[in-house]
């Protein structure tokens, strides 16, 4: 296996590894398949790495910058996308279990050992995969915006959620109607997350297509087929959890959130107000302080 950083165009030089925009595309082989991710943040505060696991159709570039910056200021933050994802080769996994192995996968290549993991949406699935399939693996959980496996109305998404989330092409509008409320406040957070997200001029990765699209729907359904049974598997994840959601989240359905962190048997549970799925690219500071209070043991 291998790593090698990612350059910056026109210079020869590594790109600094300080801030989410800066932070350079770098590779590892991992079994059959060769992912992207970035590497960046405090290295030297002796915390564990903090491993991010990105949503439905999301690549790198789609991580909040004002978020996982305020992040890595306590620790370093590594970024990756899955077998087949972005940048990344291979073909996507069509169920959660086989993306949960590449992640550790992933760990493994890079010599990790136990990290914190922070999962959201289709990546809290896989973080919860991950904690279940090796739990000294994983330190501390974050969970937001996503539901565990089993839970009512996640098989079969709403027709306005499939009609926003699964189009060809992808649109910021309707984006911003699926991740964000129709408040004002929330529009507005929501126009200066895109702006936030496009600011990397340099080095950006790829976007996902209609492949990924497609596998990681059959993964949602697979994860979401109603069976209470599934919940119990939440016992055997007891390290402490973190699990937010926004208040109106229509994709995972807020509801989800609260009866992952009432199965699981050290959690807490924030939910923040007049947001969606998206609410910690609304709310970024917010969440990002909690999360590293969190982190941090508090």
């Amino acid at each position: 296996m291998s790593t090698t950083a990612g350059m910056t165009a026109g210079t020869g030089t590594e790109a600094p590894a300080d801030t989410a925009l800066a932070a350079a595309n770098r590779r590892v082989d991992i079994e059959g398949a060769t992912l992207v991710y970035r590497r960046f943040g405090n290295g030297d505060a002796g915390a564990r790495p903090l491993l991010c696991l990105q949503h439905f159709r999301g690549n790198l570039d789609n991580w909040d910058p004002a978020l996982v910056d305020r992040l890595a200021a306590d620790r370093e933050v590594v970024l990756v996308d899955n077998r087949g994802v972005g940048g990344s080769t291979g073909a996507v996994p069509d169920n959660v279990e086989d993306m949960a192995r590449d992640v550790l996968r992933f760990m493994d290549a890079l010599g990790l050992g136990p990290v914190d993991l922070l999962g959201f949406s289709l990546g809290g699935y896989v973080a919860q995969e991950v904690a279940l399939v090796r739990p000294r693996a994983v330190r501390r959980l974050v969970l937001a915006g996503t539901a565990p496996r089993g839970a009512p109305r996640i098989h079969r998404w709403s027709d306005d959620v499939i009609e926003l989330a699964a189009q060809d092409v992808l649109d910021p509008n309707r984006f911003i109607r699926l991740f964000f409320t129709g408040s004002e406040d929330s529009r507005a957070a929501a126009m200066r997350f895109l702006k936030r997200i496009t600011a990397r001029t340099v080095d950006r990765d790829e976007p996902t297509d209609l492949a990924t699209r497609d596998a990681q729907l059959d993964a949602f359904a697979r994860w979401g087929m109603p069976d209470p049974s599934k919940l119990a598997r939440l016992q055997a994840i007891t390290q402490p959890a973190f699990v937010a959601a926004g208040d109106n989240d229509t994709m995972m359905i807020t509801e989800n959130s609260r009866l992952l962190a009432e199965h699981l048997p050290n959690a807490q549970l924030r939910i923040y107000p007049d947001s969606a799925h998206g609410f910690l690219d609304q709310y970024p500071e917010q969440f990002g302080d909690h999360v590293r209070a969190f982190l941090n043991g508090g």
